[in-house]
């Protein structure tokens, strides 16, 4: 059976950044062929044309499609699902879908949406990232601008409830894989530290929250989370029962930076000799993970007695193993890539791999 397609869904309000961490994301895309569905509506399609506008073949314009109907969780059947069919017939298939929900959207009945039966064996969720504006959420305004989201509402013919931003903001919460922290350079640092302290006691276990400014964040980290997020709809539990629905985000605080360094984060290989077991090494990165507060740590393991090289790749503390290859005559030795936060100790992180 063929793998599935994985997709990623970026939700959050409208301002948030949502528009300007995709365009990051296209321009460091790694040789990912990534196609975006984007919840547009109104009478420009503004993100469509900046995200058409990045000149990368991970963008071609093929690969951009514009829902712009109104709320995405509104119009699932009629503009969500022919969408994704259309997409998945393609002879060439895309390695990655994102999908960028309006600045109104629940990330709930989309996900729910995974389990159609025209799409529920071709693609899953890989993850929900919810981009929230730091500065905007430290004030208790959840948006950058309200009078902007009021004027999206009215915009939306086909929205179907009226639902105050602290529940649609719970919501998205609640449903995040991946809370991303946007706009910190307006925030002082401990007003930064507080707010990710907040959405972490807010949040499920296992949900990550990193910070970032001009939406740059790694795509390792963004991509390939693994969640399966269609199978686990219990734990996402909504605020606001009565409609779901998602849009996207027409990003009006740009900051106008366009450069793709990532200062926010930083990455370093670990290199190691043997292991003396699988699933006691796989338990020792998982507590390593957690101590350090480790976003992604991939890479490849020479277990003691074992032809085969150990691949091993972790999304926070889950840590998924299996064999894939023999070394032939390769070195038989452990590298191992970590990705976190600036800051992270990497001589500690070391000395608790190896010891």
């Amino acid at each position: 059976m063929a793998a599935k397609t994985p997709a990623t869904i970026i939700t959050g309000f409208l301002g948030a950044g949502k528009t300007t961490l995709i365009r990051n994301m296209l321009q460091n895309a790694d040789g990912r062929r990534i196609a975006l569905i984007i919840n547009e509506f109104g009478d420009l399609g503004v993100d469509g044309d900046i995200l058409k506008g990045c000149g990368d073949e991970t963008c071609k314009e093929e690969d951009v499609m514009e829902l712009s109907n109104g709320c995405i969780c509104c119009t699932v059947a009629d503009d969500f699902i022919p969408t994704m069919e259309k997409l998945l017939a393609r002879e060439e298939k895309p390695d990655h879908i994102v999908i960028e929900t309006s600045g109104l959207a629940l990330p709930q009945p989309l996900v729910r949406a995974f389990n159609w039966p025209g799409i529920s064996t071709q693609v899953t969720v890989d993850g929900v990232v919810t981009v929230v504006d730091g500065k905007a959420v430290s004030e208790g305004r959840f948006a950058h601008s309200v009078e902007a989201v009021d004027a999206q509402r009215k915009l939306d013919e086909n929205l179907d409830h009226e639902t105050p931003l602290s529940e649609l903001f719970e919501d998205q919460v609640a449903c995040a894989d991946m809370i991303v922290v946007n706009k910190t350079d307006l925030l002082e640092d401990a007003e930064a530290e507080t707010l990710v302290k907040d959405l972490r006691d807010d949040s499920r276990d296992g949900v990550q929250v990193v910070k970032t400014s001009m939406g740059k964040l790694p795509v390792d980290v963004l991509l390939g989370q693994g969640i399966g997020a269609e199978n686990d709809l219990s734990a996402r539990h909504e605020v606001h029962h009565h409609h779901h629905h998602d849009d996207d985000d027409h990003d009006d605080h740009d900051h106008h930076h366009h450069d793709h360094d990532h200062d926010d984060f930083e990455s370093f290989v670990v290199n190691m000799g043997e292991v003396a077991d699988a699933a006691s090494f796989a338990e020792q990165v998982a507590d390593v993970i957690r101590t350090h507060d480790i976003l992604r740590l991939k890479g490849f393991a020479a277990i003691e007695g074992k032809p085969m090289r150990l691949t091993l790749q972790a999304v926070g503390p889950r840590v998924d193993t299996y064999f894939d290859q023999p070394f032939g005559d390769q070195p038989r030795t452990t590298r191992l890539v970590v990705i976190g936060q600036a800051g992270l100790d990497r001589m500690a992180i070391e000395a608790a791999l190896t010891a």
